[in-house]
């Protein structure tokens, strides 16, 4: 249990909050494993690297994540003021979300289960 009033425990959470500029996309369509795939090939690049490698990469989390990363980049120039020039991508990771389960009618009356399986992906970024 934490001690000290509400107002003193918010205070201090706070003051502890990352500053960084960041992204985040709930609900995304497209399971972990496979958005693992792209955030790997982009993390710690600079945007403009990175963004060259979305472009040209054939799997479907690269289009979500481009346009992902290009919010992020305006939030750091609009929200914190930060030069284009000197982001890179600090952190990216993919986490689990909901499960869609469907059904998936089969021989002899039997019915097998199709799970829809999403994510949550998220990108922060930082400067040099």
């Amino acid at each position: 249990m934490a001690k000290g009033h509400r107002s003193q425990i918010k205070r201090e959470r706070n003051e502890q909050k990352d500053t960084r500029p960041s992204a985040k996309l709930s609900f995304a369509r497209v399971s972990v494993t496979k958005a693992c795939f792209v955030l790997d090939a982009i993390r710690g690049k600079d945007v403009e690297t990175a963004l060259g490698i979305l472009e040209y990469n054939p799997r479907y989390a690269s289009s979500l994540i481009k346009k992902l990363l290009e919010s992020a980049i305006a939030n750091a120039e609009n929200n914190n003021g930060m030069s284009r020039d000197n982001l890179y991508i600090a952190e990216c990771y993919a986490n689990k979300g909901p499960t869609m389960k469907r059904i998936q009618p089969r021989a002899q009356g039997r019915a097998y289960r199709i799970e829809k399986r999403t994510s949550h992906i998220t990108l922060i970024l930082d400067e040099r």
